[in-house]
């Protein structure tokens, strides 16, 4: 996939963890780690919204493109 998924970074960044982010956000852990491998096929704008809120980040630091 093109799409690269750097939350690991983020929250290394923010000396955080994915059980406190799950937790800030009101999702499973689980559904997280999806997330963070990249084998998501999809993420709702409004599970976006708040991980970007709780990590004061915007979308791009989270998603990147890259061409094939």
């Amino acid at each position: 996939m093109s799409i690269v998924v750097n939350l690991n970074t983020v929250l290394a960044d923010r000396n955080l963890k994915s059980k406190e982010l799950a937790e800030m956000i009101g999702i499973t852990e689980a559904n997280l780690s999806i997330l963070k491998s990249g084998k998501a096929k999809a993420i709702r704008f409004s599970t976006l919204d708040a991980i970007c809120k709780a990590l004061d980040c915007q979308p791009a630091d989270i998603l990147a493109y890259e061409i094939e």
